[in-house]
């Protein structure tokens, strides 16, 4: 089960193969996912899958995991981030 902390935080680190890493809000962290698993190659992964939509799939990954992995080799990663003013 996700912390609860990982609620508060109001940012995110994405890191995606061959890209320099992006700072997103929770909303475009979900899009970007969202994207992804419409366009993802092959099966996913287990977890994932077992929700009917891609929405419910890409708030599962944001809210509960981490990581995606591509293709062998590759992973996408996400981390919650607390940015300073």
């Amino acid at each position: 089960m996700a912390d609860a902390l990982m609620y508060q935080e109001e940012m995110f680190v994405l890191l995606a193969p061959g890209q320099e890493e992006t700072i997103l809000t929770p909303a475009e962290l979900l899009d970007y996912l969202k994207t992804t698993l419409t366009d993802y190659p092959g099966d996913l992964p287990r977890d994932v899958a077992k929700f009917a939509t891609v929405e419910a799939q890409a708030t599962y990954l944001r809210d509960q995991s981490c990581e995606l992995p591509l293709q062998p080799g590759q992973t996408l990663q996400w981390y919650a981030i607390r940015v300073e003013k």
